[in-house]
């Protein structure tokens, strides 16, 4: 059984997810998640809580940044306000927080841990974690002798932006501004331009957006994944909107559906729309390292394109047009759409003003032909290839869907009494009064199945209505709805009366050793063992007593408090860590010189590389 898993930026997008067909859904607190901009109140999610936990979804929710002494505890008096509210799960990057006294809440590793390694992955098996999020950078393989080698939940993403560097092991947007990713504030310095030099001051690139990834999509390949061994199936985006949530997580709720993998919630997912991939905020489309190393970059722009439309083929004073047989869809165009194209390898956009539809001779026949009246026709000629990246339309369909989701139920009709029992055997029953039988019982008979099974707004779709006695009450159409009413209700609370958490956190014993448990591409070893001990540097991410506490604990020795701590030099330090890496995209593997990577300002960073691992180093 997968779990599909969708971000949610407030309790809006949370409803969406759920009613798309979400089987878990993340959320931030108002404090110490990785997204500062996407915060709820305690109140907001308990009612996404109690919403959830009527379709058998889980909420996890993010406490996924490095916390100081004192944000710590109050993360512990946070943690037990969301195990109160019933929420399944905390996924956390502070390692501090296995020294506090929690409740026995789930505990979920976050990407940020940077979790590449069988060792890794292991080692947080054996103190306590129900699940480990991937890094985004493995291929299915990987994930596959993970998975063999431990029992532990296993999470990867499928579907969103990738951050450029192994998560958790970004500095760059800290060390420029003093803006943490590890403390959810990233300014996304990766999105930025940037000139690629060598050594002897030849440029290979000049501004471009040379960090800047394709999306990740791994639509194609949830069967190995499922096959490998993953759990959850997480869908990325805590600060995309609505219609994009609807649009993603209907896409792969649909698919997955079609896959047969199964699901963990209850209830059906009815569509009134169909979700396509392409016209939700993307900057195309890549599948990262899943099976090999493939261009997963995008250097024109950090802005979404879109679908691709065509190119074209007659331009006006005011006006274009496009050659359907250009190679692009031929969907028709609206008022309002966003348009985007290159101009002088510069991405440019314009929203559409009109479209008229013409009968045109094309190839020896009439056919429809769209004029395109854009906003402004700056940079549009003959050989543009335009792309969409907004549909009015579709947007329009989004927000309006009456997309819904049903738990299926059966009613068993009786003297004097009703029965329901949903999908997942929960069942409920009440008692009814009457006056008299019936004198038309056939009559009586199809009313109470026609008004029993009209659920209306309920939760539920009745199936079946099964009448299970020889003498029929006679009941006015009023009370046969007020019963079904009343027994959907009492059904839902017997519903939520026997949800079921999950397996529950435990603690490790003291002394339990990180020996095998960490590797030098995982925490950045300065120097050989020492004596027994494992010497760890910044990129530990220890920024609290207790993170540190944890650590000395399982015979590590930490020998520079994170960069966020203000008492390591940044000078001279890995700012980032990536399997992009820019020898290769620009075909220089084999080159001996030294590379320098040139910001906007100026500044020159130094690139150093692990040619065995295929890895990038961005010294500051």
């Amino acid at each position: 059984m997968i779990e599909l898993l969708a971000p949610a930026k407030d309790k809006i997008c949370a409803k969406a997810a759920i009613d798309f067909g979400a089987d878990a859904i993340y959320i931030g607190a108002n404090e110490f998640g990785a997204r500062k901009n996407a915060p709820n109140s305690l109140e907001d999610i308990e009612k996404v809580v109690n919403y959830a936990h009527k379709f058998n979804v889980k909420v996890y929710v993010t406490i996924n940044t490095i916390l100081t002494d004192d944000e710590i505890l109050q993360a512990k008096e946070l943690i037990e306000k969301l195990d109160e509210i019933k929420v399944d799960a905390i996924i956390i990057q502070d390692l501090g927080i296995f020294e506090l006294d929690l409740p026995s809440i789930p505990i979920h590793m976050s990407t940020q841990c940077d979790n590449r390694t069988v060792e890794k992955v292991k080692f947080f098996e054996n103190i306590g974690a129900s699940r480990v999020i991937l890094a985004r950078e493995l291929s299915i393989e990987q994930i596959k002798e993970i998975k063999e080698q431990t029992n532990v939940e296993l999470e990867t993403f499928i579907h969103g932006a990738l951050c450029v560097s192994y998560s958790g092991q970004c500095y760059l947007s800290e060390m420029i501004g003093g803006r943490s990713a590890n403390r959810g504030e990233c300014a996304q310095p990766c999105r930025k331009k940037y000139s690629l030099m060598d050594e002897e001051g030849n440029f290979i690139a000049k501004e471009k957006h040379l960090l800047n990834l394709k999306d990740f999509n791994a639509s194609k390949h949830l069967k190995a994944l499922a096959e490998a061994g993953v759990t959850s199936f997480k869908i990325e985006g805590r600060l995309k909107d609505e219609n994009y949530v609807k649009n993603v997580v209907g896409y792969y709720r649909k698919l997955i559906d079609e896959l047969n993998l199964g699901k963990t919630s209850s209830g059906k997912v009815v569509f009134d729309f169909e979700p396509n991939l392409e016209k939700s905020f993307n900057r195309e489309f890549t599948d990262y390292y899943l099976e090999k190393r493939k261009e997963c970059f995008t250097f024109d722009s950090p802005k979404s394109k879109g679908e691709y439309i065509g190119k074209v083929s007659k331009a006006g004073e005011n006006y274009f047009e496009i050659n359907p047989k250009s190679g692009g869809s031929i969907h028709k165009l609206h008022p309002q759409d966003g348009l985007c194209f290159l101009v002088n390898d510069k991405l440019s956009g314009c929203l559409v003003n009109k479209v008229d539809e013409v009968e045109a001779f094309r190839s020896g026949t009439f056919g429809t032909l769209q004029k395109i009246f854009p906003y402004k026709m700056e940079g549009i000629k003959i050989g543009t290839e335009i792309y969409r990246n907004f549909d009015s339309e579709f947007e329009k369909t989004l927000k309006n869907s009456k997309t819904c989701r049903k738990i299926s139920a059966d009613i068993e009709f009786n003297l004097g009494k009703i029965k329901a029992i949903d999908e997942d055997n929960n069942s409920a029953e009440i008692q009814y009064n009457f006056e008299e039988l019936a004198q038309n019982e056939e009559k009586m008979e199809t009313n109470i199945i026609t008004q029993l099974k009209k659920s209306g707004d309920s939760d539920f779709e009745v199936n079946e209505v099964k009448i299970c006695t020889e003498k029929m009450p006679f009941l006015p159409v009023s009370k046969i709805n007020e019963l079904r009413r009343e027994l959907l209700k009492t059904l839902m609370e017997e519903r939520l009366k026997n949800y079921k958490t999950s397996n529950r956190f435990c603690h490790c014993e003291e002394g339990q050793s990180l020996d095998a448990a960490i590797q030098e591409k995982d925490f950045g070893l300065l120097q050989p063992k020492l004596r027994n001990d494992i010497v760890l540097d910044y990129r530990a991410n220890v920024l609290n007593k207790y993170a540190k506490k944890f650590y000395e604990k399982h015979d590590c020795k930490i020998t520079e408090m994170a960069i966020e701590s203000g008492k390591t030099s940044k000078s001279g330090k890995v700012a980032m860590t990536t399997k992009h890496c820019l020898k290769y995209a620009f075909n220089l593997c084999k080159s001996e010189k030294t590379f320098f990577l040139i910001d906007e300002k100026g500044k020159r960073y130094e690139l150093k590389f692990n040619c065995e691992n295929c890895e990038m180093e961005i010294i500051f």
